[in-house]
């Protein structure tokens, strides 16, 4: 199978963080290290570049020798796989720097940028529907509906049916934590007709919701079912094992239209971790901290630092995350990462 077979199938795919030293510098190290575990965990791709990987490589310069990194890596982990990891690249900015950033991508070997369209922030929907299809022609494209609280912009229904107009849309990544936005971007793409266009949960607050939910829409055409199919999540970058677990039984769960209560119990308590990981309390200031702190403590990441060191964990956060820990102790995959961390960390 290839990767875009596989992504239409559908995939656990963790939004990669940065790993880097106390020098806040690149750690190659523990970076590929991050990778070969979502890889041993059961992902069936990775994203970089994306907001967990924060947007502020490309004020470094280090978006591209992230991405040649990752490009080197994957290369090796698929040299053990029947089925390549899905190679996904954050694709962001004003349509000069999209289309550079796609261009990179698409020559590394990505097979998808996921689109951030976070720049524009009052263009003219038909100006960033020009912009996803230049950018489209570049790489094959995952949209992108980042929530409104981290920078993302309120995107409506004839928007998205608009954008599953566009040929190389092969995802949609919806991720507006609204159950209202959610739902226009599915209808959108049932009334296109698209079902050559996946649809991947970002909503880290309603995962089990999202992959067990038929999504029942009336189309012109008559009533069409859709389902998220697999997600692409910043909650997945932790306990990713568990997470590939999970997704599982939401799939087998949504094929057989039987959804046990304890499955319905368990995405009550992902989100309770996701409140604490994320930061929700906060307002999503230590979204991006929080993931880094869980990776620290089963030793993945050597530091919780990130680019900006007035970014840290929220006010309370750190008991926050202590709670959850102590709480959902099946959720974790500490024993996973304590068996097999040395041999990762091996260049």
């Amino acid at each position: 199978m290839n990767a875009y077979d596989a992504l239409r199938e559908g995939l656990v795919i963790p939004a990669s963080p940065l790993a880097l030293t106390s020098e806040r510098r690149l750690d190659e190290r523990r970076q590929r290290a991050l990778w070969r575990y979502y890889a041993a965990a059961g992902a069936g791709g990775v994203a970089v570049g994306v907001h967990t990987t924060q947007f502020a490589i490309r004020d470094c310069g280090m978006y591209r020798p992230l991405l040649e990194l990752a490009a080197d890596e994957y290369a090796r982990l698929d040299r053990e796989r029947t089925t390549p990891l899905a190679r996904i690249a954050g694709v962001c900015g004003l349509t000069d720097q999209a289309l550079a950033e796609a261009e990179r991508a698409h020559a590394l070997g990505f097979h998808v940028g996921l689109l951030s369209l976070a720049a524009f922030e009052d263009t003219p929907f038909d100006a960033i529907l020009d912009h996803c299809r230049r950018v489209s022609q570049v790489i094959p494209i995952m949209g992108f509906y980042l929530q409104t609280a981290v920078g993302g912009r309120a995107l409506p229904y004839r928007f998205w049916r608009a954008f599953a107009e566009i040929e190389n849309i092969v995802a949609i990544k919806v991720a507006p934590f609204n159950r209202y936005h959610t739902l226009d971007v599915v209808r959108a793409v049932a009334d296109a007709g698209r079902e050559d266009i996946a649809l991947y949960t970002g909503n880290d607050d309603a995962i089990v919701a999202d992959l067990t939910t038929p999504f029942v829409c009336q189309t012109p055409k008559g009533a069409v079912t859709r389902y998220f199919v697999g997600g692409l999540l910043g909650h997945w970058a932790v306990w990713t094992q568990s997470a590939v677990a999970l997704h599982r039984q939401c799939r087998k769960a949504a094929q057989t239209g039987s959804i046990p209560e304890a499955l319905l119990a368990r995405g009550v308590e992902t989100t309770d971790c996701n409140a604490a990981f994320f930061d929700a309390a906060n307002g999503f200031k230590g979204c991006i901290a929080g993931l880094h702190q869980v990776l620290q403590r089963q030793g993945l990441l050597e530091g919780a630092w990130l680019l900006d060191p007035d970014e840290t964990l929220g006010a309370g956060q750190a008991e926050e995350i202590e709670r959850v820990c102590r709480a959902y102790p099946h959720l974790n995959d500490d024993d996973f990462v304590a068996r097999h961390l040395d041999a990762w960390m091996k260049p």
